[in-house]
């Protein structure tokens, strides 16, 4: 109403004259004046007619006006909406009312003419509104008029039809649209639906309805839709079956029991395998909830919380099966569960888990391997097994050293894994993306010492390449290079790596001009190079210059406690290697490997536990499965008390048997014995004249 009515108007108090009411008239067009009370509550309503009839009957312009009002009068509130105030238009024995508020005060007046207005405001909205509507519809929409002429296209009938709107409004349908036949629609006043009609070389689908205003025909409507768009679709839905037939087949083929359930937790779908299994017809368990049909599920649960189950064990009819269920996601959200069961004996599965977990076990190790060979980069300090307290204080000063760039001497019996902790070195040390280049001083011939450090130029000597050859310092430039059996150098060539070490380059053979380079050094030997030192056997410059920083790696003898967890660690080595499947070590076999001396330290104990596992004829390493030798050093706890007397004679006892079994099996080759061995040449001929062979 507030948007209707005529606001801001006067109004005539009780005891006011009828010239007062004249003067008000005179001032407003409006056909009655509301008159009030001292409170300003609605009390009547003077209307022209009211003040005509007053003069007519000869009252005088100085009379009150209280004995011609109307006081029925029609009154709502502003808020009053539309269709009441339509209504209240209509039973109005005047032809206005008074608009009041909740207080009865008096707001404004509304009039016929104020209701014919906003009734073709409203028209105009609402055709406005159907226009719209009409313009965004995807199917074409033609409007004809009860004369049967166009009144209106939108715009998909003229991309449809191919004709613009303003070329046939006003125009006989059948003229402009021949076999489109509207003449029964409008006749019978019935709805026809689905009619084909071609138009323009297009296949299109009408349905056409009439227009009726008060059960009277003012028109119809033909709302057009093309056929190739609904074959399309007939097509696509086609397709969908066709997938979803296939589908079930596969599922219902699967030897696998497979359930699908709703968000709810309610059954959408199970195949042929699980309802045989469950002795039920798939079409009566649909829409039944999960649980009501298989015992102790859980797909309802992971339905409603969205978290994945995989490889669980469930129990049907007494048999544990493996069961899995996954969450069916759709646009972020949960719209239930897939359950699947696999009909296997347990037993099966935990097989085939073994022996595929045998096989990646293999590939890590091989792959683990591969990369070793490839770069020699992949030992760091977790590497490196130890629980020992002695080993662990070396590998935290092994890391702090690391993080710097000083030379470091590695020191240590042969076999302790010196190699190791380079590799270790270099991986903690900020050149770790740089190269890692290794040079056993011991194992290249003397002649070529020089060529192999430093390289040659070409043409340097009869049989070199032409292009020339990089030694291995300039190989490892931008990384570290490490000098294994140091103390096997000879003088010539420890006075050029004093230069390199000193200059930061070097000469190559035959070459004319310095390389400069940029690599850090990890030296290592088995030797006293002090008691070289003092025979002038190693030049005092050059053991300075590499012993800045010194890291004793001890024997295998001075860590008993690391033995096991080494032995354990090969032992798990050796499994993966040979694919092998032996579970540990009994207390038998472990108290000899405890209680042996190891001179060979940690290289011969990895020997001793793949040698063990290669004769082991059970799941566990015993005692009989380890070397002879070890076995006979084994003695009674008294015996030992004896043994630790005796124990350098012992040890040189059994390193005799070691090196004359290796010479026995390098068949006298004193090259290939120590290699055998794990040691270079020259520490095998001193080992040999100390045992007298």
């Amino acid at each position: 109403m507030r948007d209707i009515m005529t606001a801001d108007i006067p109004a005539l108090s009780a005891g006011d004259t009828l010239k007062r009411a004249v003067e008000l008239f005179r001032q407003t067009r409006l056909d009655g004046i509301p008159v009030i009370d001292d409170a300003g509550q609605l009390t009547g309503l003077l209307t022209r007619t009211n003040l005509f009839d007053a003069l007519l009957a000869g009252s005088t312009l100085e009379e009150p006006i209280d004995g011609f009002l109307t006081r029925r009068v029609v009154t709502v509130e502003p808020g009053a909406p539309y269709r009441q105030i339509v209504e209240t238009v209509k039973t109005s024995p005047v032809g206005m009312g008074v608009v009041v508020d909740r207080s009865g005060a008096v707001r404004g007046v509304f009039t016929k003419v104020d209701m014919i207005m906003a009734l073709f405001r409203e028209s105009d909205l609402l055709s406005a509104r159907l226009r719209a509507i009409y313009q965004a519809m995807h199917n074409g929409l033609v409007s004809v008029d009860d004369a049967g002429k166009v009144t209106m296209l939108n715009a998909a009938a003229e991309s449809l039809l191919g004709i613009p709107e303003k070329e046939v409004l006003g125009l006989a349908f059948g003229q402009v649209f021949p076999g489109l036949d509207l003449h029964r629609v409008m006749e019978t006043g019935c709805v026809e639906v689905g009619k084909k009609w071609e138009f323009a070389g297009r296949k299109l689908l009408v349905n056409c309805t009439p227009v009726l205003d008060n059960e009277k025909l003012a028109g119809a409507l033909a709302i057009i839709q093309d056929l190739t768009e609904l074959e399309q679709v007939a097509v696509e839905l086609e397709s969908v079956r066709t997938l979803q037939h296939t589908l079930q087949t596969v599922l219902d083929i699967a030897y696998d029991g497979i359930a699908v359930v709703d968000a709810k937790g309610k059954i959408t779908f199970i195949n042929q395998s699980m309802a045989d299994f469950m002795g039920l017809e798939p079409e009566r368990v649909i829409g039944r909830h999960i649980t009501s049909v298989v015992e102790n599920s859980r797909l309802h649960i992971v339905a409603r919380t969205g978290i994945p189950e995989t490889g669980q064990l469930q129990q049907f009819g007494g048999t544990h099966y493996v069961v899995s269920r996954l969450p069916i996601v759709e646009q972020g959200r949960v719209a239930g569960a897939v359950g699947k069961i696999i009909f296997r004996n347990p037993e099966e599965i935990k097989e085939l888990a073994r022996r595929l977990e045998n096989l990646e076990n293999r590939l890590n190790y091989y792959r683990k391997e591969l990369q070793k060979n490839g770069s020699g980069n992949f030992y760091t300090f977790e590497s490196i097994v130890s629980v020992s307290r002695v080993m662990k204080n070396l590998k935290r000063e092994a890391l702090q050293a690391a993080r710097g760039l000083s030379t470091i001497m590695l020191r240590g019996e042969s076999g302790t894994g010196k190699e190791l902790f380079a590799q270790a070195v270099h991986m903690a040390s900020p050149r770790r993306n740089g190269p890692f280049i290794k040079v056993n001083c011991a194992a290249v011939p003397e002649q070529l010492l020089e060529s192999e450090f430093f390289g040659y130029a070409p043409g340097a000597f009869t049989g070199a390449r032409k292009e020339g050859k990089p030694g291995r310092f300039e190989l490892a430039d931008g990384g570290t290079i490490f000098l294994d059996e140091i103390g096997d150098m000879s003088l010539g060539l420890q006075a050029k790596l004093l230069r390199v070490l000193q200059d930061r380059e070097f000469d190559r053979v035959g070459g004319i001009a310095p390389v400069r380079i940029n690599v850090r050094v990890v030296a290592a030997t088995n030797r006293n190079l002090e008691e070289m030192v003092a025979a002038g056997e190693f030049r005092a410059d050059l053991y300075y210059r590499l012993n800045v920083i010194t890291l004793n790696i001890p024997p295998l003898r001075e860590r008993p406690e690391d033995i096991l967890p080494l032995a354990h660690c090969f032992l798990s080595k050796c499994n993966s290697f040979l694919g092998t499947g032996i579970t540990g070590i009994d207390a038998a076999a472990a108290a000899i490997l405890k209680s042996y001396h190891w001179p060979g330290n940690v290289r011969e104990l990895e020997n001793v536990v793949e040698r063990a596992v290669n004769f082991a004829t059970g799941e566990v390493i015993k005692a009989n499965d380890l070397p002879m030798y070890l076995r006979r050093v084994r003695k009674t706890e008294g015996e030992q008390t004896g043994m630790k007397n005796s124990l350098r004679s012992r040890m040189s006892e059994t390193e005799r048997e070691i090196l004359k079994a290796a010479l026995e099996e390098a068949g006298g080759n004193k090259t290939k014995a120590a290699h055998i061995l794990g040691i270079s040449r020259s520490r095998l001929y001193e080992k040999m004249k100390k045992a007298g062979l």
